[in-house]
């Protein structure tokens, strides 16, 4: 799965620049019998997986098609609500196509700012003076990295287990963002980061520390 997503948070704790890699959003398919095995609820205008896991569709999944019939707004191109062709036992075997559900952007807004609270708040818990707060955070299926510069401005990458020196990957992308952003006229500081060479480049980083597997060039990137 290597590299997940890259988001930039102020020292405000407003979210500045995110990023998915477009590699991490696959879509898995497979053919269910009665019962389908997996709790599945309507989240907005999704329908979700709330409990269960099977064929590598886990909790989160959003479901995107049954039989090869797009599901939207909950429902398939007939107007019927794909939620209720799944309690019928008479319309199994039955093939689901699913998805990760991808948060929106007003959820990311909210969850960096309750993770910048929570930096905070380790910092002034910790036993140690000048704590540098949070720098790892794991989870069953991906690890969370953060890197704070001195002026307050938070670099997080969330990426797979098996990802190796996404501590060097984060510094990198702080060259990048002091090279292109910051050295930017038109950017003011703390504003969402508009910079199309920014983008590029940071694309380009990630694709090479997934296929090269955690080793970076430190020569100059293009412009």
């Amino acid at each position: 799965m290597g590299i997940i997503s890259v988001y930039i948070v102020n020292k405000a704790g407003g979210l500045i620049f995110s990023h998915d890699q477009p590699s991490n959003t696959a879509e898995v398919e497979a053919t269910f019998n009665y019962p389908l095995g997996l709790v599945l609820d309507e989240v907005d205008r999704n329908i979700v997986v709330k409990y269960g896991e099977r064929h590598g569709i886990q909790v989160g999944y959003s479901l995107l098609s049954v039989n090869g019939a797009p599901v939207t707004n909950k429902c398939l191109p007939d107007g019927r609500s794909a939620l209720q062709v799944l309690t019928v036992p008479e319309n199994y075997p039955v093939a689901l196509k699913f998805t990760r559900l991808r948060v929106s952007i007003n959820e990311r807004i909210m969850l960096l700012s309750m993770f910048h609270s929570i930096y905070a708040i380790s910092v002034k818990l910790s036993p140690e003076k000048q704590s540098s707060g949070i720098q790892c955070l794991e989870a069953d299926s991906f690890k969370l990295y953060c890197f704070q510069t001195l002026t307050g401005v938070k670099f997080i990458v969330i990426a797979d287990h098996r990802q190796p020196k996404v501590e060097d990957l984060l510094r990198r992308i702080y060259e990048l963002y002091s090279d292109y952003v910051l050295k930017n006229p038109f950017y003011s500081l703390d504003m969402p980061i508009r910079c199309e060479l920014f983008s590029s480049n940071l694309g380009k980083l990630l694709e090479s520390a997934e296929k090269e597997k955690g080793t970076y060039t430190s020569g100059t990137t293009t412009a």
